[in-house]
């Protein structure tokens, strides 16, 4: 079974996995989320597998590397770290209600991966700019940024959600939010996920500069990505900003969490209809 493949289930997986945590927030029961859990962690295993497989394929070929270096490579990482940072949430947190928000962002990015036209899944050797280790630390370090990004977000619409939904002040509404995680738990983890992106970022971008020098000669083209990446950056450092020194909470700060996770969509995969020096990303 080749690891294209097994990439294959595991979009399958996360699929089911996110069907199964929304039943256990409609129907309230354990057995739900312990499921719906055991498929999550499942999936990551085999994604974490194929991964493997594939940096070994890499190196049986001739021309090992980490799989990090295409746009079919990275949405692949991108969607594991997700899963990664959100399994650590949910064991921390000891809720599994936020996964209806967040699961089904991973199996989006898989099921992209799969299906885009044109999408390149073939393993190739790297590209003189390509071939330093500077390059796995930078990928590595935006990657585990864009991930905790996307907890935050998916914090944010839980948060507007159930606000939402304590405003009706139904019986059954109130009900159900009592069984679900706290406004102020939502507004603290929006805030916790954005600090560890926004280090993350920030290292990113360090690095990126370095191996900007090694391979091009500068360490700052303005160049789309490094752009959109020092606009993702000021997003968040405003919403940490507004948080810390404003006293901003609640729905501004999830609404913040929101708008920062588009500015990463746009960095990550807008300016690849730009013309850039990163556009193999």
């Amino acid at each position: 079974m080749t690891h294209t493949t097994i990439l294959s289930y595991v979009t399958f997986i996360y699929f089911i996995s996110f069907v199964l945590y929304l039943f256990k927030m409609i129907l309230q029961k354990d057995f739900w989320g312990r499921i719906a859990s055991f498929a999550a962690g499942l999936g990551f295993f085999t994604h974490t597998l194929a991964f493997i497989l594939r940096w070994k394929v890499s190196h049986d070929m001739g021309f090992g590397h980490a799989p990090l270096t295409n746009l079919y490579e990275s949405l692949i990482f991108f969607a594991w770290s997700i899963i990664f940072l959100y399994l650590a949430v949910e064991w921390r947190i000891k809720s599994k209600s936020l996964g209806v928000f967040v699961v089904p962002v991973a199996f989006l990015i898989m099921a992209y991966a799969s299906i885009a036209p044109g999408m390149n899944t073939r393993i190739e050797p790297l590209i003189p700019a390509l071939q330093s280790n500077w390059l796995t630390t930078h990928v590595l370090t935006c990657f585990m940024g864009y991930a905790a990004f996307t907890v935050a977000f998916g914090c944010g619409l839980f948060y507007l959600w159930k606000d939402k939904m304590q405003s009706k002040m139904t019986q059954s509404a109130s009900a159900l939010s009592q069984k679900l995680p706290s406004l102020v738990m939502l507004d603290t983890l929006i805030y916790q996920s954005a600090t560890l992106g926004f280090v993350f970022l920030a290292i990113g971008i360090i690095t990126g500069s370095v191996w900007a020098h090694y391979a091009w000669g500068a360490y700052w083209s303005w160049d789309p990505k490094e752009t959109w990446s020092l606009i993702t950056w000021l997003v968040y450092a405003i919403l940490l900003h507004a948080r810390y020194i404003r006293g901003w909470h609640g729905r501004r700060l999830a609404i913040l969490a929101i708008v920062g996770f588009a500015c990463v969509l746009f960095t990550y995969l807008g300016v690849n209809f730009l013309p850039s020096l990163h556009s193999y990303l």
